[in-house]
């Protein structure tokens, strides 16, 4: 038996691979600082695990869920962004609940796209949005994201070829890799760009409620006629630590919505009723886990900086994210320097080049360690004697 040719197309998974060699390395009895992951490391609040422990003790949640998800879920998340963004959305039509933001990320071109169209995405990016590109198969051109200009998309330096094909834009702010944030002029000229191109926006808020320095990141709909052209994505993984639990939900443009619930009502039977109790419950109920869980990767980042500073790394405080995107030395790729970390100093980073072409000369590192654990990955690290001070 083979496998399908639309799964020989799919590309390699690049943090499967990442987890094999750190795995590998531990197998060796090696003490591994792994800040090459994305997944956080803190526990779920204990209000949210107990709103899953009554609904789970429901006789009620062991059925089948409605195929397009529980009420309770849709207008919490509608009530969510009222709350948070004051942005008006109609649980019934303008929102769709997926199992983790990765699925409805990957299966969206399959729901508005046909082979062959063309969409977007930015490089540095998720290397997930390639899994979506091969599935549909549909061609993708790259938007650099450049330093100098601030890790935002240039619409002004697309061909005017891609712009008349592209159907289908991804963003993503507070980006991963970079770190970087969005700002509401950028936004809305993402709005204008769309509207008169004709192009279908996903906005991949996955770090929305991680923003530093006394900055909100905003929402793309916050802008006026961004409900028009597209929709965004918010995980719980990250703002309530459920990575695990595989839940978050799209909002926005009610055509797209509904083109994301028609593929899952074929797809899926929604997910675990209890599970989606809990997740409604997070999002309406108080936020104050939410706002420690950000003050403790602000305090990771500044331990970083001034970790790094300290060697002699001079490195860009992220803006957002729980991400660092920091530039290699001299005379080395990103591959070699994310190769010479884990094997010489016992520090797993992510190779850039993992996330594009214009991610060549950085690595990802997570703040999902304690700052004990940055301090040493640095001291490490200069053991190393690549930096000078």
């Amino acid at each position: 038996m083979e496998f399908s040719k639309k799964l020989q197309q799919l590309p390699s998974q690049f943090f499967a691979s990442l987890a094999q060699k750190v795995n590998t390395a531990i197998a060796e009895g090696r003490d591994i600082i792994n800040l090459g992951q994305g997944n956080p490391d803190q526990p779920t609040p204990s209000h949210i695990i107990e709103a899953l422990q009554e609904a789970a003790e429901n006789p009620l949640t062991h059925k089948y869920p409605p195929f397009r998800g529980i009420t309770e879920l849709r207008e919490a998340a509608a009530a969510f962004y009222m709350r948070e963004y004051g942005v008006t959305i109609d649980p019934q039509t303008e929102v769709a609940i997926v199992g983790g933001t990765k699925i409805g990320l990957v299966e969206l071109p399959l729901a508005i796209m046909n082979p062959g169209d063309m969409m977007l995405l930015p490089d540095p990016g998720y290397p997930d949005y390639l899994s979506g590109v091969a599935l549909a198969d549909v061609q993708f051109a790259a938007m650099p994201l450049l330093p100098e200009n601030k890790f935002l998309p240039d619409y002004d330096a697309l061909s005017e070829d891609i712009k008349e094909q592209a159907k289908l834009l991804y963003i993503n702010y507070p980006n991963n890799p970079t770190g970087a944030i969005a700002t509401y002029d950028f936004f809305k000229e993402t709005v204008a760009f769309a509207k008169k191109h004709h192009i279908a926006v996903a906005h991949d808020f996955a770090y929305g409620a991680i923003g530093f320095d006394g900055k909100k990141p905003i929402s793309f709909l916050q802008v006026e006629g961004a409900k028009d052209v597209g929709i965004e994505f918010y995980t719980l993984s990250k703002t309530f630590n459920m990575a695990g639990w595989r839940v978050g939900f799209a909002v926005g443009n009610a055509k797209m919505i509904e083109a994301i619930q028609l593929l899952q009502d074929h797809l899926f039977c929604s997910l675990f009723p209890a599970v989606q109790h809990a997740a409604a419950h997070a999002l309406s109920a108080e936020q104050n886990a939410v706002e420690q869980l950000r003050a403790t990767y602000e305090n990771r980042r500044n331990v970083l900086v001034e970790e790094a500073a300290k060697i002699g790394w001079q490195v860009k405080a992220p803006a957002g994210s729980f991400f660092a995107w920091l530039p290699v030395p001299q005379n080395y790729t990103s591959e070699q320097f994310t190769d010479l970390l884990l094997s010489k100093a016992d520090v797993a980073v992510a190779n850039g080049k993992g996330f594009g072409e214009f991610g060549e000369g950085y690595v990802r590192v997570g703040l999902l360690v304690s700052e004990e654990r940055l301090r040493e990955a640095m001291q490490r690290i200069a053991a190393l004697g690549i930096f000078h001070k």
